[in-house]
């Protein structure tokens, strides 16, 4: 099975139900598929070819959806990127997987426009707001310009058959790294399609389910959202965040969601609301989260609030999308626990050595054994090795994770930590590396290392230690502005700490360790 066929089956049985619910506006399966349809014949007439690589730079839209199956259908490779994401950062991801199409709208193009004109890969943009009474964009003559409403008016009769295979990429979803720059997880068919499946299968989803997803979705996790509803052909209330939690609750009541994707932060904010339990939240049946560890005090909180309501906590990352789960009637005396391994995936864990542990309460590194097993970074074949290494078979690949795990007697998952230090805050991946050369840019920093600090909101907070040039006058307020200007709002410090001197290994490097 491809994706396109989540939406082409859900079109023929489904073709008058509401797939999609956003801010007003609604789109049926039927009109989701015409419309990317469209696009697809559209883009491919403009010169995309089977496996172009194609970037949605947009906050959660229908529009998104739409661009997200055309480049699907066309055989092309969807890359979605937050608009959070600041200009340099899109374009290293835009040159570092070649992109030649860019679906965005005039604002973010407006402020991305200098960063993008000179990426000699990029052939076509399409801004979504953008028709012919729209001003004069200031673009390189070489770049094809094509407004969205001609894409949705030209409306062919025919639609295009498949043009890939189940092990063909599908997408490229980037990553904080370990070096500062994101890396691009590369997922196939089969990949993506296994993963929702076995999703899909636990937690029961029929057509009758209302999905409220208010997650971005740059991040599998808002992403899959939208491709397990139209696997089992449910409906999705598509929201543009979190901002506003009173809205998003509104809309769980008014739309009789049944089930309600959160991160760590968004519990932690709705447990701080008050009479959340007099509202009648009759219709949700279950609450998942994931992304990294929920706390324990949170977890009880939560089935206070909603005691009638499934709560399954989860385990995954993005070079697997979903490890494991655990059984909401497994729960008490395990909310430590991340569950076992999901449907169609094996999970176990290993030494130093890589020798399977047998043993309870022994910990090791945590490996993923299964089809939703991504198939490398994008152009880094040294980091894939890795992290792809040899399996049961000849030739087979499992992932080593670096998590570290330990099981109970009963072969229940218990998170301990990470072997690297990427700090997961908010629901987001966050690149300690990115973040301090962001901080050396500054002239007077001579020194500086960013750590995750636990938070009772974000899970973890950025901190970050700076030493600065004798007689510097630059101020904690200085250092936060100037990170605001260059990193998303998820990555700029919480905290900073400005230090006289910064501790050092015996090699000469800065110890986090002592840090922290």
């Amino acid at each position: 099975m491809l994706l396109i066929n989540f939406l082409e089956n859900s079109a023929e049985l489904l073709p008058d139900k509401v797939a999609i619910k956003c801010r007003g506006q609604s789109s049926t399966y039927r009109e989701i598929h015409a419309a990317s349809n469209s696009f697809s014949h559209t883009i491919l007439e403009a010169g995309f070819s089977r496996h172009d690589r194609a970037i949605i730079f947009l906050d959660n839209s229908i529009e998104s959806v739409v661009a997200l199956f055309a480049i699907v259908k066309a055989g092309g490779v969807f890359v979605i990127v937050s608009p959070q994401v600041k200009p340099r950062k899109l374009r290293y991801i835009m040159e570092d997987c070649q992109a030649t199409l860019l679906i965005t709208d005039l604002d973010n193009l407006g402020k991305i426009t200098e960063a993008i004109s000179s990426l000699l890969d990029l052939k076509v943009i399409i801004p979504i707001d953008h028709d012919m009474t729209t001003p004069k964009i200031d673009l390189p003559k070489r770049l094809k310009l094509i407004s969205y409403s001609h894409v949705i008016k030209n409306v062919p009769l025919q639609y295009i058959k498949e043009r890939c295979i189940d092990v063909d990429l599908v997408s490229l979803i980037y990553t904080s790294g370990s070096s500062g720059n994101p890396k691009g997880v590369m997922l196939t068919h089969h990949n993506m399609v296994s993963a929702a499946d076995s999703i899909i299968q636990y937690l029961e989803n029929t057509r009758d389910d209302i999905i409220m997803d208010a997650l971005p979705l740059a991040f599998d996790y808002g992403l899959y959202q939208i491709l397990m509803s139209f696997r089992f052909g449910g409906t999705v209330i598509l929201e543009k965040g979190f901002t506003y939690p009173q809205q998003i609750i509104d809309l769980v009541i008014r739309e009789k969601v049944t089930g309600w994707p959160l991160v760590p932060t968004m519990a932690a904010i709705l447990i701080r609301l008050k009479n959340l339990a007099k509202l009648d939240f009759s219709n949700l049946r279950y609450i998942t989260t994931t992304g990294q560890l929920f706390p324990p005090k949170h977890i009880l909180q939560i089935r206070k609030l909603f005691p009638e309501v499934k709560f399954f906590s989860m385990y995954g990352l993005t070079e697997c999308k979903r490890v494991s789960y655990i059984d909401p009637e497994k729960l008490d005396g395990r909310l430590n626990s991340v569950g076992k391994p999901m449907p169609n995936v094996e999970a176990y864990i290993v030494d130093n050595k890589g020798r399977e542990i047998t043993e309870a309460k022994k910990p090791g590194e945590l490996v993923v054994r299964g089809s939703n097993v991504m198939q490398g970074y994008w152009k880094l074949p040294q980091d894939t090795r890795r992290v792809l290494c040899p399996g049961t078979y000849p030739g087979e690949k499992v992932l080593y994770t670096g998590d570290i795990f330990e099981k109970d007697d009963e072969g229940y998952l218990y998170f301990l930590s990470r072997k690297d230090d990427i700090i997961k805050t908010a629901g987001f991946m966050v690149s300690p590396k990115e973040v301090e050369n962001v901080l050396y840019e500054m002239e007077d920093v001579v020194g500086a290392a960013v750590i995750g600090v636990d938070d009772s909101i974000l899970g973890k907070a950025i901190k970050a230690f700076i030493q600065l040039k004798d007689a510097s006058n630059i101020t904690e307020e200085d250092i936060l502005s100037f990170c605001s200007e260059r990193l998303e709002q998820y990555s700029v410090p919480k905290y900073i700490k400005i230090c006289q001197k910064l501790p050092l290994t015996e090699t000469g490097k800065i110890s986090k360790r002592n840090l922290a």
